[in-house]
């Protein structure tokens, strides 16, 4: 109640009338209806003069309301909020109150240095204005007007708490192995109320996590855990999976974020340069890794033999045939492991010989069988053929000659041919045992009174074990020399003071062996005498051609300018051959005994034509001392 006193003068009689005046509401106009009566008559002396006054109490009855009460209110904590409360024309006490308690009296909230109450109090302004809103300002506020016994209805201000910045366990970097699921857990913590979490991909959300909440102690606020699951396939290196909380305190939400590093072993891959490769050629390997973490080693090996000279991821080499068939490798490692790749090198080679073919030495009418393999790329193409012969035998790897004959004898040649890079070929010897055959061999035509020699090649295998030659004329003049070579056995008659009768001889040359044997006939021709101008021509050049026959004879032997060209050097004489001069005249017992057939023949060469070509028998006649030997079948 609030009064105010008023005194005015009245009279002579009664000098002043003061009124007190009082505003009150209608529960106090009784208890101060007697006031309106004359308090006092109050009798002064005033300059030796009594003065009278009289005095009145008037209480006026004012309705006092509230033109502005606090309302609920929400807000963020930290922020400023004013909560209104005026009434007009009141100028009594205002208490604020928080949840029942008084915040101080009047103006005077000096226990509360955040709160603050402003506004006019003339005009009845008495508003609580509160700096940096917290948790614990949340709560119920009322105004209350002391003296008026009024009071605002109930205002609750809640506060807000967003949550501390979300953080994703393990962040900001995710390291797993390559083939591990992921999991992912995000904490929100302090909220008010309790944040929501999503996560967030490539602009996606992504569904599926696990999500708890926690009260704090306070009983007001809240800690959020979300847990994210994804498996190895739905996940790849580098990605970055967002952690956004949001509350209402923070509509917009905060977030953190993650990048994924999947760890695994060295991926390698090995190539090599230049193409196409070929024997000879330098070469360089690159052995190319991504790998995380990255690649601490380099080794490098050839054929499961580790090449020390190189450590990095290059190695450079001249190349052979052996890289087609012994693998490169490259082995890297890095903190997780070693990746090791190998690769064979696409080298290409000429031939090379894999199983070298043997010669054989087989009996007649047996087979031969020869095995002869090569090795080349690109793929190689093998041949085999008869040396001298352009007939192709076989392309396999295996030749096989069934049912050999004496003339299947001979050099076979495996060729090997591998386009456009090159060829290689292998000789080997076929030796078929079986009866000897004789080559009767050409000489110089004997003058009468000199020296002559019949000579006759003899082809055998085994070797003869016997050679005849045999004459019809005179002996004591005859000498037999048998030379042994790779290809056969050399026999020769050596004839001395060559008298007319020897150029009407049949000479016989019999060889025989564990299988059979072979005869040929040979005849002499004299030499006819030259005119000495010839003679003397011929001799000078021969002397001119000493030398080159020097040469020649240092380097050939006499068999090749005596025999067919596939004649070798002269190896050794075999000993253990039996070799005789037979004479008709003295051993016509024996020739009954072992040559039988043979003399036969010889009487049917002597009534036939010169020289005529009979079975198993070889006739030649020499006419030319410096040609060949012709064989005459």
């Amino acid at each position: 109640m609030l009064c105010g006193k008023r005194c005015i003068k009245h009279s002579n009689i009664i000098d002043y009338v003061c009124c007190y005046c009082c505003y009150c509401n209608p529960l106090h106009f009784l208890s101060y209806l007697p006031l309106l009566l004359p308090l006092e008559i109050l009798q002064q002396n005033y300059q030796g003069r009594k003065h009278i006054s009289l005095h009145y109490f008037l209480c006026v009855w004012v309705q006092a309301t509230f033109s502005q009460q606090p309302q609920d209110l929400v807000v963020v904590a930290g922020q400023p909020v004013t909560l209104p409360c005026s009434i007009p024309g009141y100028h009594g006490v205002v208490l604020w109150i928080k949840d029942g308690l008084a915040l101080g009296v009047g103006r005077d909230l000096s226990g509360y240095p955040r709160y603050t109450v402003i506004g006019d109090h003339s005009t009845g302004e008495h508003h609580l204005r509160i700096q940096r809103v917290e948790l614990m300002d949340d709560a119920v506020f009322e105004c209350q007007a002391i003296q008026a016994a009024m009071r605002s209805r109930p205002a609750r201000l809640t506060v807000l708490v967003p949550p501390e910045d979300p953080v994703i366990s393990g962040g900001p970097v995710v390291s797993l192995r390559a083939g591990d699921p992921l999991n992912l857990t995000c904490h929100a913590d302090n909220a008010k109320p309790a944040a929501s979490i999503i996560w967030i991909r490539n602009g996606e959300v992504l569904n599926g996590a696990m999500y708890s909440k926690t009260l704090l102690r306070d009983g007001r606020r809240e800690s959020t855990v979300s847990t994210l699951y994804l498996s190895a396939s739905n996940i790849e290196t580098g990605q970055q999976i967002i952690c956004r909380a949001s509350n209402k305190a923070v509509p917009n939400g905060k977030e953190t974020s993650v990048n994924i590093d999947i760890q695994h072993l060295p991926l390698v891959n090995l190539s090599v340069e230049p193409q196409p490769i070929l024997e000879g050629n330098l070469v360089k390997f690159h052995c190319s890794a991504k790998a995380n973490p990255p690649v601490t080693l380099y080794r490098w090996a050839k054929g499961g033999n580790v090449i020390k000279e190189f450590s990095g991821d290059t190695y450079e080499v001249i190349v052979d045939h052996s890289f087609f068939t012994e693998p490169v490798s490259c082995e890297v490692t890095n903190p997780l492991g070693s990746t090791n790749i190998s690769r064979n090198v696409d080298v290409y080679f000429g031939p090379r010989m894999a199983a070298e073919p043997q010669s054989l030495q087989v009996d007649l009418g047996s087979d031969a069988v020869f095995n002869c393999a090569w090795t080349g790329n690109p793929s190689l193409t093998i041949v085999w053929m008869k040396r001298g012969s352009g007939v192709v035998l076989s392309n396999e790897n295996i030749l096989t000659l069934k049912a050999v004959r004496q003339e299947d004898a001979g050099k076979y040649v495996c060729r090997a041919v591998v386009p456009r890079v090159g060829a290689g070929e292998k000789e080997v010897s076929l030796t078929v045992n079986g009866p000897p055959t004789i080559s009767s061999t050409q000489t110089h035509q004997a003058l009468h009174g000199e020296k002559g020699e019949i000579k006759c090649f003899i082809r055998s295998t085994p070797p003869p074990d016997r050679i005849v030659m045999l004459e019809s004329g005179t002996s004591g003049r005859y000498t037999v020399e048998t030379v042994s070579t790779e290809e056969g056995v050399i026999s020769t008659l050596t004839m001395s003071n060559i008298v007319p009768a020897d150029f009407q001889t049949i000479y016989n040359c019999t060889a025989w062996n564990s299988f059979g044997s072979d005869t040929e006939i040979i005849r002499l021709k004299e030499q006819e005498t030259l005119p000495v101008a010839v003679i003397i021509g011929v001799a000078v050049g021969a002397l001119c051609n000493v030398f080159v026959n020097i040469v020649c004879l240092s380097i050939l032997s006499c068999n090749l300018l005596l025999f067919p060209s596939d004649l070798k050097g002269v190896v050794s004489a075999k000993n253990d051959i039996r070799v005789e001069i037979v004479h008709k005249d003295h051993n016509a017992a024996r020739e009954n005994e072992e040559h039988t057939a043979m003399k036969q023949l010889m009487v049917s060469v002597s009534v036939l034509p010169p020289f005529p070509p009979v079975p198993n028998v070889k006739t030649t006649e020499n006419s030319n001392p410096s040609s060949p030997l012709h064989t005459h079948r």
